[in-house]
Formats: C-alpha cells, sequence, structure tokens
C-alpha cells in the first residue's frame, strides 16, 4: 500500500509538470522552424539533418504514451478510492454490529416462553452436566417440556441434570391467585388446593424421570420443587451461569369456577421475556450474576414441597404457568 501510494504521488507530479514540458518542447521546436523559414544558414542545417523528422515523432510518440500513462494513473486512483471506499463501509458495518451487539447485552434481548423451552432443550443435548434453576406459578409448561426433552435424550451415563424449581406456597393465604367476593379480590382456599396439587402432580412426574433415563443409561436427575411464601410476580428461568431469561406476570384473568365462584387466576405463558447470555458482555454476567444469587437466597430459605401437607378436597384449576 505505501509503494502505491508513493507511486500515486510520483505520477500525480509527473503529470503537473508535463503540461508545461511538452509546451516548451512544442514551442522550441515551432520556433526553430520559424527562424529556419527567414534565416537561410539555420534553414540549410535542418534541411539537411535527417532525425530532425524522427524526433519530432519520438516526441508525439512520448505525448501519447504520456497521455495513456495518465489514464491509467486515473484509473488506478479510481480504483483504489473505490477500494477503500469498500474497506470503509465495511469497517462502518462492523461498527454498527457491534454497537448493536453492546446495545442488546445493555438492554438484554426479548425471548418467547417457547424459545426458553429451546434454550432448555439444547442446554440438555449440549452439556453433561447442566443446573436448571425456575421460578414460576406452577411449572406447567416448563415441566411437559422438560419431559419431552429428556425422554429424546441420548444414551450418556455421565450426564447429570439438576431441575430446581420454586413456587409459591399455597399452603398459605393470598389474595392472588384467589376469588372476588363483593367486588374485592380474596383468598380461595379451594383454588389454592388444586394448585398445590398441580404443583405436586408436576413434580411426581419429573421425580418419575429419574427412573427411566436410569434405565435407558442417559445420566441421573434430581428434581426438586421448593415453596416460598410469596404472590408469583416474576418468571425467571436460569441455565447455569451461560443463559437467564425474566419476565412479569403481567395478565390476570377472573373465570367462574362453575360454583358461584369468579376466580382470580394469573397467565404465564404468554409473557414476553428478556434473555441474558454470559458472552453478551458484562452488564449481562452482572445481570446473571445478581439474579442467580437472588435465587439461591430465596431457595436457601424455602421449604421443600414433600415436607409441606397438602390442602384436602383439591379442585382441578386453570392456569397458565
Amino acid at each position: 500500500m505505501a509503494e502505491r501510494t508513493l507511486r500515486n504521488r510520483v505520477a500525480a507530479g509527473w503529470a503537473r509538470a508535463e503540461g508545461t514540458v511538452s509546451k516548451i518542447v512544442l514551442l522550441a521546436v515551432f520556433g526553430v522552424n520559424l527562424i529556419a523559414q527567414f534565416v537561410k544558414p539555420v534553414g540549410d542545417a535542418l534541411q539537411d539533418n535527417v532525425y530532425i523528422g524522427g524526433a519530432l515523432l519520438s516526441l508525439v510518440g512520448f505525448l501519447l504514451y504520456s497521455e495513456v500513462q495518465r489514464l491509467n494513473a486515473a484509473h488506478e486512483t479510481q480504483r483504489e478510492t473505490t477500494e477503500n471506499l469498500r474497506d470503509s463501509l465495511r469497517a462502518l458495518t462492523e461498527q454498527l454490529s457491534r454497537l448493536g451487539d453492546a446495545q442488546s447485552a445493555v438492554a438484554g434481548v426479548p425471548i418467547l416462553q417457547s424459545q426458553v423451552l429451546e434454550e432448555f432443550h439444547s442446554a440438555l443435548q449440549d452439556k453433561e452436566k447442566v443446573k436448571f434453576r425456575i421460578m414460576c406459578f406452577t411449572g406447567e409448561t416448563v415441566v411437559t417440556s422438560l419431559k419431552e426433552s429428556l425422554q429424546a435424550l441420548p444414551a450418556n451415563e455421565r450426564r447429570e441434570v439438576t431441575v430446581r424449581f420454586l413456587v409459591p406456597d399455597f399452603l398459605q393465604r393470598m389474595d392472588v391467585p384467589g376469588q372476588v367476593v363483593d367486588g374485592h379480590a380474596c383468598d380461595s382456599p379451594a383454588f389454592r388446593a388444586s394448585l398445590d396439587d398441580q404443583v405436586r402432580r408436576y413434580e411426581r412426574d419429573l421425580k418419575q424421570a429419574r427412573f427411566r433415563m436410569r434405565d435407558r443409561r442417559q445420566g441421573t436427575l434430581a428434581v426438586e420443587f421448593r415453596v416460598l411464601h410469596f404472590t408469583p410476580g416474576e418468571k425467571l428461568y436460569l441455565i447455569d451461569d451461560s443463559f437467564m431469561s425474566r419476565g412479569s406476570y403481567d395478565k390476570v384473568v377472573l373465570w367462574p369456577d362453575g360454583n358461584g365462584t369468579t376466580v382470580v387466576d394469573l397467565i404465564g405463558n404468554e409473557v414476553m421475556l428478556t434473555c441474558w447470555r454470559w458472552g453478551d458482555g458484562r452488564r449481562a454476567r452482572d445481570t446473571i450474576s445478581r439474579k442467580r444469587e437472588f435465587f439461591d437466597l430465596l431457595w436457601g430459605t424455602a421449604r421443600s414441597l414433600t415436607e409441606s401437607a397438602p390442602l384436602p378436597a383439591p379442585r382441578t384449576g386453570r392456569t397458565g404457568d
């Protein structure tokens, strides 16, 4: 590139001087021929010099050659300008791409529930040791997908899968989920009983997958549900330290339970989540670490679902995870 630039500078300098030199030479030839017309000794000298014609032809050829060189230099300059413009455009595109990646790393990326479940499936396929941390309403959507993903795993006795679910303690009074009485939300023991029964069935279903994995030599599976007295507000998914997605339960529905009661329920399978990946930058890593510590702190203070006595007379509830 440096050699090409030097050559361009020399060509540009000669192009500026070429016109002046050519004019001086041609004027000199014209002057000599004009003098030869009136001064006989000069005319005789020119007439006897047979090389003057060849010299003039050489001069014309030189001028033509110089013009061709000038055109070639202009073409080379145009080509280099085009290449430089292309390189600049490529660099600008890369900078815009990095800026977009940095912005995504700062703000997080929107993701659907179905895409989160695909992340779970990929993690099970790609990793020999993986831990899932999940905080949600009942776990309905995740449990169904996890069971299917676990069943589809290839044989690998070294595989270790840990699944931790943190859900509300439906043995405790709460207004949401609950029922509407005289226009106000209040506790619904019957609805809580149905939700508690639902969660226990999900835990049993996943724990049964341990035996299927053992028989198929797919590895080991550790499953535990813990409960804490809180109204479900945040949906949180963590895959080791590599991936995290979160969202808020922002849809509340009212539906009749068939017994003259209007139930207040939460729907979470339509929530738009935000995901963060460990490789997205420092902000993403800080966010994942903070949410993991948040989950682990709540997990350490929660009670095991199997140690809680279920509520009597459960009814079937409708919930969207």
